[in-house]
């Protein structure tokens, strides 16, 4: 093989050898920059995630809470349909017993009223007489 060709070659192995060493370095700044990076990353995200985990806790006092409310709410309204209920037959019986007054009322005065038109008529029959 002639002597140029074996520079050239020479040349291009030398280059391509510069090529990957400046690749190599520059992979090792990218992987320094992203242990960096990772570092940081790290360093913030341990207080979010103790945050997620305190937050998680409280969602999970208030899920409690909020079920022990319901069932709060529940036994009220028990009550109150039962209140409601008793109530509703109160108000049944007044409403019974009025009316039962109603009919008495009505009943006197019917015969009161006959008494009064016989009293009158007994006593319009002896005027004409």
């Amino acid at each position: 093989m002639p002597y140029w060709v074996q520079l050239l070659l020479s040349l291009a192995a030398f280059a391509l050898l510069l090529a990957l060493v400046a690749a190599v370095w520059a992979l090792r700044r990218t992987a320094q920059r992203a242990e960096a990076v990772l570092t940081i990353l790290e360093q913030e995200l341990r207080p979010l995630t103790g945050q997620a985990h305190a937050l998680t806790e409280d969602l999970r006092m208030l899920t409690r809470e909020a079920g022990r409310e319901l069932e709060r709410v529940g036994a009220v309204t028990d009550r109150v349909e039962n209140i409601a209920t008793g109530l509703s037959r109160f108000v049944a019986t007044l409403t019974g017993l009025t009316r039962a007054g109603q009919i008495v009322g009505v009943a006197a005065g019917l015969k009161k009223g006959l008494d009064v038109f016989v009293h009158r008529y007994r006593h319009q029959g002896d005027h004409h007489e």
